[in-house]
C-alpha cells in the first residue's frame, strides 16, 4: 500500500479530478430550487433523507409557505405534515421556521452570501451552508461533505479522517479552489451512479486504476 503522501501527491489528485470532469461534465445539485431560500429549505430537509423524497416534498412546501416571513408564521403541525415523509420531522420543522424567522428578521427576507451569518441560521451547519453559497451564489468557501464525499474520499485515499469537518479540512488542501464546488457535484453523481457503499461497481468505474479501497470489488492492479 502506498504511502499517504504518495496517495495525496498533485498529480494522483489531478488525475482524480480530471476523471471525474470527463466522467460528470454536467454534475449539479439534485435538489429542486428556484431561490436561494429554496434551497436552504431543501437541504435542511435533505439530512437522513434522499434528494428524490425531498423533491417529492419541497413543492407543496414552498406553495403553502413561498417565503421566510410565511415559513415563520407557519404552525409547526402545517410544517410537519407537508415534510413528514422526510424524517426527523418535528425537529426539522422547528429548524425551518426558525431559519424563516431569522432570515425575515434579522436578514430582511434575504438569505445571506457568508458562512458566518449563514452558521446563525436555525438548522444550518457548514454542510447546509456550503451547498447553499456553492449551489445558488456560486461562492467557493468549503466543500460540502456529505455521505457520498465521505465515503469515496476515504476510499480514494483523500482522507483517513472519519468526521465531515476534518475530512473538509483534507479536501480543501487537495483540491483546488476553483474546483471545490463541482468537485462535491461530481462525487456525489460518482456515488449514485458507481461508487456504491455496499456494492460499488468497481468494475465499470474509470477511477479504480487510481483506487486502492480494500472494499473494492474488482481490481486490474
Amino acid at each position: 500500500m502506498a504511502n499517504k503522501k504518495t496517495l495525496t501527491n498533485p498529480a494522483r489528485v489531478a488525475a482524480i479530478l480530471s476523471t471525474l470532469q470527463k466522467t460528470y461534465p454536467n454534475a449539479t445539485c439534485a435538489l429542486h430550487h428556484k431561490s436561494a431560500w429554496q434551497i436552504l429549505v431543501a437541504t435542511i430537509l435533505s439530512a437522513q433523507c434522499t434528494d428524490v423524497r425531498v423533491n417529492l416534498v419541497t413543492p407543496a412546501l414552498f406553495k403553502a409557505f413561498p417565503t421566510p416571513k410565511a415559513m415563520a408564521a407557519a404552525s409547526l403541525p402545517e410544517i410537519e405534515a407537508l415534510i413528514h415523509t422526510t424524517g426527523f420531522f418535528r425537529n426539522k420543522a422547528k429548524s425551518l421556521q426558525g431559519a424563516g424567522r431569522v432570515v425575515s428578521e434579522e436578514f430582511h427576507g434575504k438569505v445571506p452570501q457568508a458562512m458566518p451569518e449563514l452558521l446563525r441560521i436555525p438548522g444550518v451547519a457548514r454542510k447546509t451552508a456550503n451547498v447553499v453559497l456553492g449551489t445558488w451564489f456560486h461562492i467557493a468557501d468549503g466543500i460540502v461533505v456529505d455521505t457520498h464525499v465521505l465515503r469515496i474520499s476515504r476510499r480514494l485515499s483523500l482522507t483517513n479522517q472519519t468526521t465531515a469537518e476534518k475530512v473538509e479540512r483534507d479536501l480543501m488542501r487537495l483540491v483546488p479552489q476553483s474546483q471545490w464546488i463541482d468537485f462535491t457535484h461530481r462525487i456525489i453523481a460518482h456515488g449514485r451512479a458507481l461508487c456504491i457503499a455496499r456494492k460499488p461497481r468497481c468494475a465499470d468505474c474509470p477511477l479504480e486504476p487510481l483506487c486502492n479501497a480494500p472494499e473494492k470489488t474488482f481490481s486490474s492492479h
